[in-house]
């Protein structure tokens, strides 16, 4: 091997993301709708107005003592993080998912959460809340 191609294939990611889909994204929130809702509480909190918003911190959910304490602003890398491996990322969530091990999933389901916030459903549940 050349010296060029050789930096190539270091400097090369072991595998490269394509752009986020919303689309494939609400597909990978099909798993997650066992537990979790966009506008409302189910087992798990509703994901609208997610971004931006204090882990553990929708009013009247019953959270964990690990996720009200974990101090997190849910944004894409914090996002990122916990979906990949939500017990290793919060010791003691009652989170008991293992995650999406597959990064272009939680890339699609990241870009999925960002759109469902500007949907009818998700506005309608926040001014509801006003």
């Amino acid at each position: 091997m050349t010296a060029s191609v050789l930096a190539l294939c270091v400097a090369a990611p072991a595998f490269a993301l394509g752009p986020a889909d919303a689309v494939r994204g609400e597909q990978v929130y099909a798993r997650c709708q066992a537990c979790h809702a966009l506008a409302v509480d189910r087992v798990g909190p509703h994901h609208c107005g997610l971004f931006g918003r204090l882990a553990g911190s929708v009013p009247g959910f019953a959270y964990s003592p690990a996720m009200k304490n974990s101090h997190i602003v849910w944004n894409d890398k914090t996002l990122d993080r916990f979906l990949a491996k939500p017990l290793a990322m919060v010791p003691g969530t009652a989170m008991t998912y293992d995650g999406v091990p597959d990064p272009q999933e939680r890339a699609d389901l990241i870009a999925y959460l960002k759109h469902a916030n500007d949907t009818p459903e998700c506005a309608a549940s926040s001014s509801a809340k006003h």
